[in-house]
Formats: structure tokens, sequence, C-alpha cells
């Protein structure tokens, strides 16, 4: 289970990471993104740009995501990321029979973005304490929280433009040590 030492830093985390997030778009260009795929690609009447977005914000946003990816680039372990990819493998044939094809897609999104993280932590691995890693799962299940309520159809919540604000807690939490 992960927790948060200060859960200040998530919630200011979210605020200007939200900020950001808007600012530089995300959101918007992943449904380009998805559009330009799916005009290319799909023939299911206009499901594909949601699949792959929803699928790849929730393969992505998961604590397992980024302590599988920081655990890989840190320490060379990637057991973590092995056992997340068997659970988005059966999740990902739920997702596609409900989504459509467009959950096969995201598996770009998801290889640039957990590799990044990988190639990331290898390069910071002297700076990432217990703390700073604790604190950007803690914000990516924050920003779960959002997708599973979009999913819901109860809210809509850009979850895309959250995505900053897990670097920014890791940054609030090396500044707090």
């Amino acid at each position: 289970m992960v927790t948060t030492q200060n859960v200040l830093i998530v919630l200011v985390s979210v605020v200007i990471g939200g900020v950001t997030g808007e600012l530089l778009q995300i959101e918007a260009r992943l449904d380009r993104f998805g559009a330009r795929v799916e005009a290319r690609f799909s023939r299911n009447g206009g499901t594909f740009a949601k699949a792959l977005v929803t699928s790849s914000l929730l393969y992505c946003v998961g604590p397992m995501a980024i302590l599988g990816a920081l655990q890989d680039g840190v320490r060379g372990d990637y057991a973590i990321l092995l056992t997340k990819s068997g659970l988005d493998g059966i999740a990902s044939v739920a997702f596609a029979s409900t989504l459509g094809v467009g959950v096969l897609f995201s598996v770009l999104p998801v290889a640039a973005y957990q590799g990044g993280i990988t190639l990331g932590a290898s390069a910071l691995a002297p700076y990432l304490s217990g703390s700073v890693v604790s604190e950007m799962t803690a914000t990516g299940g924050l920003i779960i929280v959002g997708l599973a309520l979009n999913i819901l159809h109860v809210a809509k919540i850009r979850a895309a433009n959250l995505l900053p604000a897990i670097a920014i807690a890791a940054v609030l939490s090396g500044l707090a040590l």
C-alpha cells in the first residue's frame, strides 16, 4: 500500500500540475492524436479516441506504472513492470470489448511514458528517495480517482491534464526533505 508522507504535497501538486496541464493542453493533444489515428484506422463509430485516451491514462498513472518504471531505472529490477504488464493485458481484453480497438494503440503512449520514467530514473537515481517516490505514487493514485469518475460518468475531469502533477510532487517532496 502506498501512503503519502505529506498530503499537502499531493494536493498542491495536483493544483499546480492541473494548471500546467491545462496550459499545455495535454488532454486536447491526446484527443487530437487519437482522432488522427482513428481517422486512419478505425471503422467503429468514433470510440477510438476515447478508448486510446482512457486506456492510456489508466495504464500510465497507476502506482505500479510509476513504481515499476522507477525501480527498473534505479535498480534494474523490472519485476513490478512485468506484473503490471500481465494485469494490463488482462484488463485490455475487457476494455477492448467495450471501448474498441483504440485500447490496442495505447501501447504507444504507455511505452513512451514508462520508458521515459525508466530512463529518467536511471539518470536521477541519486535524488529519488523513498518519500519522493511515495508522493509521486500518491499523486498518481489521486489522478486515477479522477479517471474513474470519468469512466463512471460521474464527472468530466481532464485527467491527462493532471499528469504534470506527478513530476511536481517529486520536486516538492525533494524540496521538503
